[in-house]
């Protein structure tokens, strides 16, 4: 059964192919650790975290890497304004990220390389672009030379006008083109830098990954994933400088990049003040929620993050939770994920077909009339789960977490004033009483062992 993704390269869904079958290497650009990581930065988390498990599915090994780019600009400002070193800023919300990923059902990557640690490996390769002639220095900075490149722009289908156009760089006076890019600047006064050929400073963005992938996973890898906001530039100069270091047609063969992240059907960008963090999310709904939101569109288009798609991803959870609390056999073990909702993973990740799979089986086991249906159905949508990364806790500990957030005691008190008004025959009182839990937000439950109650 064979992998199908959608390659920007090429932009069309092909094969997948990789190059050793023993083990697949993917490399995925991971945050800029100076502040808590927006709902935005969490998709390509998710993403390509059910990538690496779909993939482990067909090859003995997996490789992932997902970087930590713990030097940057914008660390240094943070760090600036507090006072502090840099490692101190980046060390914090690195933290934070990994603990907000764990929640968001996301497993550690197998290699997680920090900028830091791999500037022997970054000089190195600046060092070796100079010697090819494609990158040169200038006034202490080295830069590479897109014209020395002639496939640049292939990845992001762009003219040399449109590139220079969308780079956002300053036209320094000694670069020799204006599309040039900096491999490496000079640090002066408080900033951080690390001794080099070209004197005391500090790398360019882009270098970091190409060094940190060839480091960890070879010249050429078999994926290269991100945003789809990061093809140009960060993406094509990787290409450039990869390609010529290691005197290669290729640095990725695939490369997929999940789409943008809109707030209320709008662009999700801080001049707009409308981002969210994971973190500020997850004081309110559990991280199960944020996964199935991230999942409910296939990864590659737009994606509306609301309060209406939030409370509907809560009530399909519930839903699924309901039906293994109660119809599920006890004590199955997870069985076999069903060819349904494999073939649609496999088919470039087509996430809303799975869930939907997901819930048809769900609706089965509802309406299951014996033992070993039961049991089936049961150990499938367990299945099911464990590779989507959802459904991880058990029915009672999914709804106790919900009761914690709420007056637990004032909701047993009002179920039991109502079952009163039942056993009394005082229906109109009990019908009023049912109208208050509901507008509380709480579901309740008669059934043959007395009345249960949930969170909406």
């Amino acid at each position: 059964m064979s992998v199908a993704v959608y390659n920007t390269l090429t932009r069309k869904k092909e094969t997948f192919v990789p190059i050793n079958p023993d083990r697949v290497v993917m490399y995925v650009c991971g945050p800029t650790v100076y502040n808590y990581a927006h709902i935005g930065n969490a998709r390509p988390a998710v993403i390509f975290d059910l990538w690496r498990r779909v993939l482990e599915r067909h090859y003995p090994e997996v490789v992932y890497a997902r970087n930590i780019t713990d030097v940057d600009d914008k660390i240094n400002t943070a760090a600036a304004q507090q006072q502090v070193p840099i490692s101190v800023i980046s060390e914090r919300f690195t933290r934070a990220y990994l603990e907000d990923m764990a929640a968001l059902g996301v497993n550690p990557p197998t290699i997680a390389p920090k900028a830091t640690e791999h500037m022997p490996e970054i000089i190195a390769m600046i060092e070796q672009l100079i010697t090819t002639g494609n990158a040169y220095q200038a006034e202490q900075h080295v830069l590479f030379s897109v014209e020395s490149f002639p496939a640049y722009g292939q990845l992001s289908r762009r003219d040399m006008r449109e590139m220079l156009a969308g780079a956002r760089v300053d036209v320094a006076p000694y670069k020799r083109h204006p599309g040039d890019f900096v491999l490496w600047k000079p640090s002066t006064g408080e900033l951080p830098g690390w001794d080099s050929p070209w004197g005391y400073g500090r790398p360019g963005w882009h270098i970091e990954c190409s060094a940190m992938a060839a480091k960890h996973l070879g010249k050429v890898i078999d994926i290269h994933g991100g945003g789809q906001d990061l093809v140009f530039p960060h993406h094509e100069n990787e290409v450039a400088q990869s390609c010529c270091a290691h005197g290669e047609t290729h640095f990725a063969r695939y490369w997929l990049h999940n789409g943008f992240l809109q707030m209320d059907s709008r662009k999700m960008s801080k001049s707009l003040g409308n981002v969210v963090t994971v973190h500020e999310l997850l004081q309110t709904w559990p991280g199960e929620v944020l996964r199935y939101v991230l999942l409910s569109a296939q990864y590659r288009q737009p994606l509306d993050w609301c309060e209406q798609a939030l409370q509907q991803a809560r009530k399909t959870l519930d839903r699924l939770y309901v039906t293994l609390r109660d119809h599920a056999a006890e004590n199955t073990p997870s069985g076999e994920v069903p060819a349904a909702i494999i073939d649609a993973l496999n088919d470039d990740l087509c996430t809303p077909k799975a869930l939907a799979e997901l819930n048809t089986l769900a609706k089965q086991l509802a309406n299951a009339q014996d033992d070993q249906r039961r049991q089936l159905l049961t150990g499938q949508i367990k299945a099911s789960g464990e590779l989507l990364g959802i459904l991880k806790q058990s029915p009672a500990a999914w709804f106790s977490a919900q009761k914690s957030d709420v007056d637990a005691d004032k909701i047993d008190q009002l179920i039991a004033d109502r079952n009163a008004a039942r056993g009394a025959k005082d229906f109109a009182r009990a019908d009023r009483l049912r109208d208050a839990l509901t507008d509380m937000g709480v579901i309740i439950e008669d059934g043959p062992t007395g009345t249960t109650w949930r969170v909406e």
